[in-house]
């Protein structure tokens, strides 16, 4: 998909807020976002309020754009709860399947292939009673974020950061470094990599750009659990935490944490030059994901060794793990109602305020025909 059209669907007005709030004022039958016309045509959010509660947990790098979901969808309807626990992907798939939640936040899609013995597709499906669909809803770029005392700007490339994080370059004036930052004074302090301890999807999407972009400096397999070097922390609050007060410091983490934490962030030379983190260049990466799943099941698989000019590559892409038709038809509704406010043109404006990337057009229309498809 072209700059201009990702540019486009960042530029939706700013109507969808406004209706949100006119909306709040309304009875609890009221729509979200009723009223306001998206760049699709139609109302934005327009799933029916609900009464009631709705509990999900997984993905902590979502979690900024999800509580910024749920607090414009329970500012427009008051009688509704959504209680989303940050408690990590791997957790929130565990729980999803354990039926202890109505939906899971993932960095990635269900497993098809056994891990630990289980499929996870083939768990949730005979959990739901009914196909489980991956639902891509945030596009969440990371950045390697850096804490070093004089360096404001740093370019690095997938076999730099690859030797970095397993440990083989130690100190910030290493020449690798040195190489791509001409003219930039590195000091000799040594290198504190961070990194998740808990199983996150921010981790295996890391790890899946350092395979692919780096195979020859990057050995181990990919994953949600770490087997590089360094000291872990716990979710992506941990790592930024950890970060930002570690002179030499250096992380993982998605874009709107290490914004939170002001952390600098380094360029990524793929082979066409540096490219700046921004929600634009991630798009551009996300644009060009590759469906594999089928029918209303959206997953997909992003090219993390792109060399496409402006495109970042590290990017990862949140999922909601649904149930394509629940066993309790009234869950089923509410999931849906929120979702539907999720995926609206308005909400994912405004998770560019929160360091997150809008859906590429292409794919938001297929996440909004599978979340009416929803029962």
């Amino acid at each position: 998909m072209s700059v201009s059209r990702i540019s486009a669907l960042a530029a939706i007005a700013l109507s969808g807020a406004l209706a949100l709030s006119a909306c709040a004022s309304e009875n609890n039958g009221a729509q979200p976002g009723a009223g306001s016309t998206g760049a699709g045509g139609t109302s934005a959010g327009a799933g029916d309020c609900f009464s009631g509660d709705l509990k999900a947990e997984g993905s902590s790098a979502q979690k900024n754009a999800i509580d910024e979901a749920i607090k414009a969808y329970q500012t427009a309807c008051a009688d509704a709860t959504i209680d989303y626990q940050p408690t990590g992907s791997g957790a929130g798939i565990k729980q999803f399947i354990a039926k202890q939640v109505d939906f899971a936040g993932s960095d990635s899609s269900l497993k098809t292939k056994p891990k630990d013995g289980v499929i996870e597709s083939d768990a949730a499906k005979q959990a739901c009673g009914s196909e489980a669909w991956n639902l891509p809803m945030v596009t969440g770029p990371i950045a390697i974020a850096y804490n070093v005392k004089g360096v404001d700007k740093l370019v690095l490339n997938a076999e730099v950061a690859a030797k970095i994080f397993d440990g083989k370059i130690t100190t910030w004036n290493d020449p690798a470094i040195a190489a791509l930052n001409k003219g930039v004074t590195l000091p000799s302090t040594p290198i504190k990599v961070f990194f998740r301890s808990d199983e996150s999807g921010t981790t295996e999407n890391f790890t899946k750009y350092l395979k692919a972009a780096a195979p020859g400096a990057w050995s181990y397999e990919t994953g949600k659990k770490w087997t590089g070097k360094g000291e872990g922390k716990e979710k992506s609050a941990g790592v930024a935490t950890a970060t930002k007060g570690q002179d030499g410091g250096i992380t993982y983490v998605e874009l709107s944490y290490a914004q939170q934490n002001q952390l600098p962030m380094a360029q990524i030379d793929t082979g066409a030059g540096p490219v700046e983190l921004t929600a634009e260049s991630a798009g551009k990466t996300v644009a060009t994901a590759e469906q594999t799943g089928t029918g209303n099941d959206l997953a997909l698989k992003i090219d993390y060794a792109t060399k496409e000019a402006g495109a970042y590559p590290i990017v990862l892409v949140t999922y909601e793990i649904v149930c394509s038709k629940y066993a309790d038809a009234e869950t089923g509704k509410k999931v849906k109602a929120f979702l539907k406010s999720f995926a609206s043109d308005e909400t994912q404006k405004g998770l560019e305020a929160k360091g997150y990337a809008p859906l590429p057009a292409e794919v938001a229309a297929k996440v909004k025909t599978a979340v009416d498809a929803i029962s």
